[in-house]
């Protein structure tokens, strides 16, 4: 078509743009995919001329994802994931099989995490009815030793019956500081918790995140002043972006723009944070499902990136 031009970047330039955007640094990249870092450079250079977009922000400290980045990521994540679909079907044949799968989740795996794998897997299993049940995980964790669910997608840094239940880690997912964008500490790079201890704190409630920051604080002898408790991400972000406090908050759910269109920026925090870990979670000792064993097959080979 006159006028159109091609797009011409390569799958090398998507797999060393993510591995930028998750390493925030063009050494970590080049060390982690073993080529040289003139190389990487060259590839993010070539995809942004390519797509006449800046994809990175470029600090002294790292690199950071633009709005144009973090949305040329999601779809590059499509491209990694599609491709890895098609390789695994070929071997593992899913199309073959039938039959139902009856998958637990919990509420921030289901909103932020589940719907991708669950598009994939219906691609390569089309044969499959899928029943996906979202409750709280130690009610998940019922249903799976009672014998109710195939296997669930939920957290597994914090599973109790370890001895019980297999797991399969899918992605570990850093937390952060959510701040609004007119913060004064946004030229920071790294943000200690001491130093914001005194602002108002919007707490998620769910998938036991709430335990989860109260615990955080109280093992660095500080306390939270909470302005606000909600189970909506969605509500935390909104509240952020407009001033109404912060949030720490793991980075599958961040976004830079709440609903409203008003910024929200993250920012590392100095004390160390366990990771948030989304896992596929089975019944130790009892035979998979024919069903779950093809979406283990699908989605448990390769470990995911974290979104930024």
């Amino acid at each position: 078509m006159a006028g159109t031009r091609a797009l011409a970047f390569t799958f090398n330039q998507i797999r060393y743009f993510m591995a930028v955007a998750e390493a925030h640094a063009v050494s970590k990249a080049a060390h982690d995919l073993n080529i040289s870092q003139s190389a990487v450079t060259e590839a993010i250079k070539g995809l942004e001329a390519d797509l006449g977009v800046t994809l990175f922000e470029r600090h002294a400290r790292g690199m950071e994802l633009t709005r144009a980045g973090r949305e040329f990521q999601r779809h590059a994540g499509h491209i990694i994931a599609s491709v890895a679909d098609a390789r695994r079907s070929l071997r593992a044949r899913p199309e073959a099989v039938s039959g139902r799968l009856n998958l637990g989740t919990t509420s921030m795996v289901a909103g932020y995490f589940l719907a991708d794998l669950l598009a994939r897997y219906k691609k390569v299993a089309s044969r499959v009815e899928v029943n996906v049940q979202e409750d709280d995980r130690f009610y998940v964790e019922h249903q799976l030793l009672n014998g109710e669910l195939d296997a669930a997608v939920i957290l597994t840094s914090n599973l109790v019956d370890r001895q019980a239940l297999e797991s399969v880690t899918l992605v570990r997912s850093r937390c952060r500081l959510w701040l609004p964008g007119t913060h004064p500490l946004l030229d920071r790079d790294r943000i200690s918790l001491a130093e914001v201890q005194d602002e108002p704190l919007i707490v998620l409630t769910v998938d036991e995140h709430e335990d989860a920051t109260a615990r955080l604080w109280r093992q660095h002898g500080l306390a939270a002043r909470i302005a606000l408790k909600t189970s909506s991400v969605e509500a935390v972000r909104s509240f952020v972006a407009t001033g109404a406090g912060i949030a720490i908050l793991p980075d599958m759910t961040y976004r830079p723009w709440s609903l409203e269109g008003d910024r929200v920026e993250a920012r590392e925090i100095v004390e160390p944070i366990p990771t948030v870990d989304v896992g596929f979670v089975w019944c130790r000792g009892v035979p998979v499902a024919e069903t779950a064993r093809a979406f283990l097959e699908l989605v448990g080979a390769e470990t995911p990136v974290s979104p930024d």
